[in-house]
């Protein structure tokens, strides 16, 4: 199976280049992806015409299974209600041949920190038991680890370190996040916390490229057991990347 993970591409801002974005719709359709994860901050300001402008690019792709949370971005000016109008719930789950991504809003309206709060545990814990043997993956808006060449840590979410342990407890193979505009992965016991950069912005750290993730799942000898190969896909042009090869248990 091929997931291609997304995020930060802020339709409608000044940094946002419309070209790149083009380029962005065309890669990832050529790769015939059968899940497409969004990880927030569609827009700059949460306005009702970035939306609608990001809707547009985002309905070309050319993958029916879409998981999409807000950003930061997204929350801004009452847009979370935005967003709820034209992507539907802000939190999410989708099973899909044996995979299941559970999608969840880490926003607090205009605020730039993450945060998930005790009352969604409960809620992510029984999404994440009812998944069975699927392979667990976990989609979120802010970063749950530092990130290298971000510059002073802030805006994590303040429930972090609860978060990883129930993630960690519920046996989740993958997180998809974003925010930070630098794609990074740490693997973590059994799991992987995987960061995309951003797209199709020029907001970026010294030297990193726009990009994007493309995840491929693959089956083993063991039926208990999965190859998870990552790479990176630079937006522009054709240079790729293999950030992690690794073989997974899972629960």
């Amino acid at each position: 199976m091929r997931i291609v993970h997304i995020s930060d591409i802020h339709v409608a801002e000044r940094h946002f280049i419309r070209e790149l974005m083009e380029r962005v719709i065309e890669r990832v359709n050529s790769l015939k992806p059968e899940i497409l994860v969004l990880t927030g901050d569609l827009t700059d300001s949460g306005y009702l015409y970035e939306f609608e402008d990001a809707k547009a690019f985002i309905e070309r792709f050319e993958c029916e299974r879409r998981v999409v949370v807000p950003g930061n971005h997204d929350a801004r000016n009452v847009g979370y209600l935005y967003f709820e109008d034209i992507f539907g719930a802000r939190s999410s789950v989708l099973n899909h041949k044996g995979v299941t991504v559970v999608a969840v809003d880490s926003t607090q309206p205009d605020l730039d920190e993450g945060h998930i709060g005790r009352d969604k545990y409960d809620w992510i814990r029984k999404s994440l038991q009812n998944a069975g043997d699927d392979l667990k993956i976990f989609a979120l808006h802010h970063h749950l680890l530092p990130v290298p060449y971000t510059g002073r840590e802030r805006n994590i979410l303040t429930d972090a370190g609860d978060v990883l342990k129930l993630l960690n407890d519920c046996n989740v193979n993958l997180v998809l996040c974003g925010h930070k505009h630098v794609s990074w992965v740490w693997v973590l016991n059994n799991m992987i916390v995987l960061n995309a950069g951003t797209a199709c912005t020029n907001r970026l750290k010294y030297r990193i490229l726009p990009s994007f993730n493309l995840i491929e799942v693959k089956d083993t000898d063991d039926p208990n057991k999965k190859r998870i190969q990552v790479r990176r896909i630079y937006s522009k042009d054709g240079s790729e990347i293999y950030v992690l090869d690794k073989i997974i248990e899972k629960s």
